[in-house]
């Protein structure tokens, strides 16, 4: 395990507070170990949603179904093709679900200092 005796103490003042806390809690790192990451040079990842290790679990199982039919094809020499096509399909559907939570853009938040444009 790694130790560290060296202790530095830093002033900051309430907003800079905030913001440390606001980063730290969004990357689920305590202050201490979001600091020590940026000394790194590393910009810490904001976790992930709940809904991203939903969305892992269902391809995990899927590629697990995968993995038995092509098991299960390779001992009988034949693969049944709607089972196959029915976990296919599943994949298609999860993998289509992950690409539109990730990248479809997200109404933005007025709080967050957006630049007022109102259509005529």
């Amino acid at each position: 395990m790694r130790r560290r005796a060296i202790r530095i103490q830093v002033w900051v003042n309430d907003d800079e507070n905030a913001k440390l806390e606001m980063s730290a809690k969004k990357t689920g790192l305590s202050r201490e170990s979001y600091i020590r990451s940026l000394i790194n040079g590393y910009v810490p990842k904001e976790m992930p949603s709940p809904d991203y290790f939903t969305m892992m679990r269902e391809l995990h199982a899927i590629g697990n179904n995968l993995n038995q039919l092509a098991a299960k094809a390779h001992v009988m020499g034949h693969l049944d093709r709607g089972i196959f096509q029915q976990e296919a399909e599943h994949l298609r559907s999860v993998v289509q679900q992950i690409q539109q939570a990730v990248t479809a853009p997200e109404p933005r938040n007025v709080s967050q200092g957006s630049s007022s444009v109102h259509p005529p």
